[in-house]
């Protein structure tokens, strides 16, 4: 990479810490997987003030002429959409959840969807790195295991399969913040290089 590349490269970074929407949506991100760590909570304050800038920018200040206060609400509905299985399932939390409805607010629906996705690719890569660095890697599988057996069984069965493992059996508890902040952060960088 030459001297002249590398600089287009940061000042295309700096654009993009720079911009309102996307520097803001950033800081929320850091501030959350921080608190996730921390914690295990993300705050509803920290969510709710991003939900409503992210409302009111991108209603104030569409990125397409043709784009309404509806954009940020559909991102914020497919948002919630894609990750609320997961909280049914109680495989993340309400926190998480609210956190991806709110970062729907500031990419509208079409980018919303591929940085989840991008949060669930990296959320699967850390979830094993997790699970071997504290050494439950075994417990994982036999979970897993468990699940997909009663899960089968209770479907050939004609009843509702109950998919729950105690916490005494848990691999552990992930902060999944983590992850939809290192996704998100990393689809938009990835956009803004021309990678995506």
């Amino acid at each position: 990479m030459s001297s002249a590349e590398f600089e287009a490269m940061l000042d295309l970074l700096t654009m993009l810490v720079l911009d309102w929407r996307t520097g803001i949506l950033m800081l929320i991100l850091i501030l959350a997987a921080i608190s996730d760590v921390h914690s295990h909570i993300i705050p509803n304050w920290l969510v709710l003030s991003g939900l409503l800038f992210g409302v009111i920018y991108n209603t104030a200040f569409p990125l397409s002429p043709h784009n309404t206060i509806l954009w940020p609400l559909a991102g914020m509905g497919l948002g919630l959409l894609l990750f609320l299985p997961l909280y049914l399932l109680r495989a993340m939390g309400a926190g998480d959840v609210k956190l991806t409805a709110m970062i729907g607010t500031f990419l509208g629906p079409g980018d919303t969807f591929y940085a989840m996705l991008a949060s669930m690719i990296v959320g699967g890569v850390l979830a094993v790195g997790y699970v071997m660095a504290k050494g439950t890697a075994t417990k994982m599988l036999r979970n897993l295991g468990a699940l997909f057996q009663l899960g089968f069984l209770s479907v050939i069965g004609g009843s509702k399969p109950e998919l729950n493992i105690a916490a005494a059996s848990s691999a552990g508890k992930m902060p999944y913040g983590v992850s939809i902040a290192i996704g998100t952060i990393g689809y938009l960088v990835l956009r803004q290089l021309g990678f995506i």
